[in-house]
């Protein structure tokens, strides 16, 4: 216990530390500005210990929505390494948003891949899945996104991250006890034990949940798509360390 309320008391110098204007000084798109709301980024940076000048591996990032966030937030002396699976970046506005991001932000790498195919960066210090760990147990041909070994994906993590090195994972509230890769295909969630058991087997030491996107009126059997859900989800907030 005086572990976890050690990490957060940092968490706040951190925060104290890093720019003022992540996310609000001007130059995000109005289609990310129209997300804040429902995501509410500052409070997850706020929350994320990831100090100034880090090194940080951002999951699947869709459009970068968080990886100019996290962009902004190590700054200058930092750096964001976007991974982003093959089949994404077919899409030409999705290739269009990528440039846009990386001509506003110098400290970003995108790498094309699914995430257990893709090159993992070393050395870092912190990675970062935001509604897309559940995407290690996806696998889809329509998409092109291959099966996940995510004992072995969860290994080369430990592996890539410094010692104190941070995983911040924030998913979708899945059904208790559900098999992971039916629930992954059927809704895009998951078991929220699965990943505290995941993250123990690999190493990690747990470091605190943060509650700031749990909602009430979800239904955990629905596909987070639904449009009486979209961006309503009951979402969780884990922190695992790198011991």
């Amino acid at each position: 216990m005086k572990q976890v309320i050690g990490l957060a008391v940092m968490a706040v110098v951190l925060v104290a530390a890093a720019p003022a204007d992540v996310v609000g000084a001007p130059g995000r798109p109005e289609a990310m500005l129209a997300l804040d709301a429902g995501r509410k980024p500052a409070e997850v940076l706020a929350h994320s210990l990831i100090r100034p000048g880090a090194r940080v591996m951002d999951v699947m990032a869709g459009q970068g929505y968080y990886t100019e966030l996290l962009a902004r937030h190590v700054g200058p002396k930092g750096k964001v390494f976007a991974i982003e699976p093959v089949n994404y970046m077919e899409d030409p506005k999705t290739v269009a948003a990528w440039d846009a991001v990386k001509q506003r932000n110098r400290n970003v790498e995108l790498i094309i891949g699914a995430p257990g195919e893709a090159a993992m960066p070393d050395k870092l210090d912190a990675a970062f899945y935001h509604l897309t760990y559940h995407d290690l147990y996806w696998q889809s041909e329509k998409f092109k996104y291959p099966r996940t070994d995510v004992d072995a994906y969860n290994a080369r993590l430990f592996a890539a991250l410094k010692p104190g090195g941070v995983v911040l994972i924030i998913d979708h509230y899945g059904v208790p006890g559900m098999d992971s890769r039916a629930q992954a295909d059927k809704t895009h969630r998951i078991d929220a034990a699965v990943v505290m058991a995941d993250m123990a087997r690999a190493g990690f030491r747990f470091a605190g949940s943060v509650p700031i996107l749990e909602m009430t009126g979800d239904d955990p059997t629905k596909l987070v798509f639904d449009p009486s859900l979209r961006g309503k989800t009951n979402r969780f907030y884990y922190r695992f360390v790198k011991p």
